[in-house]
């Protein structure tokens, strides 16, 4: 299935095993606590939310990361990583993927993971990256993978459910196995996010999560913080 336009679907490329294999393995290493683009230090509002006791235990936090999956930056993220996926301007693309950040946090954290991400990415491959906002970098990077852009934008969401799940283990505290028990729960969520993204353009733009935006702005002017949003 194809769509004529701009940012529209394209046909997944034909696989062979040994290509799929070694590509899903490159994707694992990209998306893994371990390659460092600093994501263990943002929680992207959350800290705001678990100072104020809005976020107190595994089920307020399950509750907070399935909104941001579904309507806040795990949305939005995910559209502009779909749509980079594609052929179209980039440079325009990274551009207003920073306009719709909620916050100068949330753009420093765009920019300074997509920047961290290239300089490694460039390590691996051999030639300059070009420093775009981490999900539109991540985009691109994935573009010759023989994967669907459903499989990819899961693994990519339960990155970010990961990331926000471990800044509450540390800061509530939740035992790690809690921890473990909610990003389990937050599976369907993840998969119902990626499949509705994977067809996305920009027209789908658009985010709802309120709270959590408003966190971030808040979360500026914390006074002690861990995190770096």
């Amino acid at each position: 299935m194809a769509m004529v336009a701009r940012w529209g679907m394209i046909m997944d490329p034909p696989t062979s095993t040994t290509t799929v294999m070694d590509d899903r393995l490159t994707l694992a290493q990209m998306l893994s606590p371990a390659f460092p683009v600093g994501a263990y230090a943002y929680s992207q509002g959350l800290e705001q939310a678990m100072a104020d006791g809005v976020v107190r235990d595994a089920a307020s936090l399950q509750d907070w990361v399935t909104q941001v999956l579904r309507h806040g930056a795990g949305r939005m993220d995910a559209i502009f990583l779909a749509c980079a996926r594609r052929e179209g301007d980039l440079a325009a693309l990274d551009a207003l993927a920073l306009a719709y950040a909620p916050c100068a946090e949330r753009a420093g954290e765009m920019r300074d993971q997509g920047a961290a991400f290239a300089q490694v990415l460039a390590a691996i491959r051999g030639c300059a990256q070009p420093a775009l906002t981490y999900a539109v970098g991540f985009g691109r990077a994935t573009r010759e993978m023989r994967l669907s852009t459903a499989e990819i934008l899961g693994l990519w969401l339960q990155a970010l459910a990961a990331q926000l799940v471990s800044a509450a283990v540390r800061f509530v505290p939740l035992g790690g196995g809690e921890g473990q028990a909610v990003l389990a729960r937050l599976a369907p969520v993840i998969a119902e996010v990626a499949e509705c993204c994977a067809g996305s353009d920009l027209g789908d733009l658009g985010s709802a999560a309120f709270g959590a935006d408003l966190a971030a702005m808040r979360h500026e002017t914390l006074e002690v913080r861990i995190f770096r949003t």
